[in-house]
């Protein structure tokens, strides 16, 4: 059982601070990896519903704080040594393949092999409209975005030929550190989203699940693994904590392993108790942060900041460590 932290680099742990004080306490806590969130953009109006909320609405709105991964990822990696570094996941049909190949190879690089790529093929039609990529068919664009992927993490002059991607033989590198590649993982609920996962990736990812709600999901892929011919205990399963599963007596038996299973990581939330406003900045020389791990792991860590009139403010960052202890 590994244990992980999502929703890092949002929130109010989007300052350089908070988010240095986060990533470090989690690892001398011995958490497995951290994950940040991702969206380009934000629409003001969905028509679809947001699948990891049981309103539909998307934590935070249009207003919510959330960085480039990879930029992000990166900050955290020059500040810790061994935490690994998810996407959480990232949506791959938005971008240009190449552009994210180089960037997943950057950082796995520059992290010394510990990326783990999260990826989803997106659910916001409007996130789309505004990026000008087409909505329909980003599914099969994944798959061949996936193979292109391989192909130029693993090929000395890699080349491609398919329906969305053609080029030529090209030079590619640095190649990543973790070979073949940074260990990949989809998200996804649906029966289609699940057999992506199984035929393709090297995991899945799940939003919020206690460990009895995981379990018809977890039955699913392991057939459909099997039936794709791979090896279903070499597959990571990656679960999101239904809120208030961790302390509720009737879970604590928490996803056991049994012969033939995939390794199981849990992920629980830095929740942010107040978003930092845009007008609140860091003051250099007066920031105060609790420096003590006891006081992170019981859940608060304060930070100065002020307003454009000069007046101190304070914001407060909940951590969800203690919960899973």
């Amino acid at each position: 059982m590994k244990f992980a932290l999502v929703g890092v680099g949002s929130g109010s742990t989007v300052r350089p601070e908070p988010l240095t004080e986060v990533a470090q306490t989690a690892e001398r806590l011995g958490f497995e990896s951290v994950w940040i969130p991702e969206h380009l953009a934000v629409p003001v109006e969905m028509q679809n519903r947001y699948p990891g909320a049981d309103d539909g609405k998307f934590p935070g709105g249009p207003g919510v704080n959330l960085h480039d991964p990879f930029v992000a990822l990166a900050f955290v990696a020059a500040q810790t040594r061994t935490i690994k570094l998810g996407t959480g996941v990232f949506v791959l049909p938005l971008r240009n393949t190449l552009a994210v190949a180089k960037a997943v190879a950057s950082l796995d690089v520059l992290s010394q092999g510990r990326l783990i790529f999260g990826i989803g093929v997106g659910w916001c039609e409007e996130e789309f409209d505004a990026v000008g990529m087409p909505f329909r068919g980003r599914a099969a664009r994944t798959r061949e975005a996936v193979a292109v992927m391989r192909a130029l993490w693993t090929e000395e002059t890699p080349h491609f030929s398919g329906t969305y991607h053609n080029f030529k033989p090209v030079g590619f590198n640095p190649k990543p550190v973790q070979r073949p590649h940074p260990p990949l993982v989809f998200g996804g609920e649906s029966r289609a989203a699940l057999k992506r996962a199984a035929e393709l990736a090297d995991g899945w990812c799940g939003i919020r699940y206690t460990p009895d709600s995981v379990k018809p999901y977890v039955q699913r892929l392991e057939e459909m693994t099997e039936r794709a011919g791979r090896d279903f205990s070499r597959f990571e399963i990656t679960v999101g904590l239904e809120p208030g599963a961790a302390s509720d007596a009737r879970h604590r038996p928490a996803v056991r392993r049994s012969r033939g299973a995939p390794s199981v990581r849990v992920r629980a939330r830095v929740d942010a108790a107040a978003q930092v406003p845009d007008r609140f900045v860091p003051t250099d020389g007066n920031v105060r942060q609790r420096r003590d791990g006891e006081a992170l792991r019981r859940g608060r860590c304060d930070a100065g900041r002020r307003d454009d009139a000069g007046r101190r403010l304070e914001c407060r960052t909940t951590i969800s460590l203690a919960a899973i202890f």
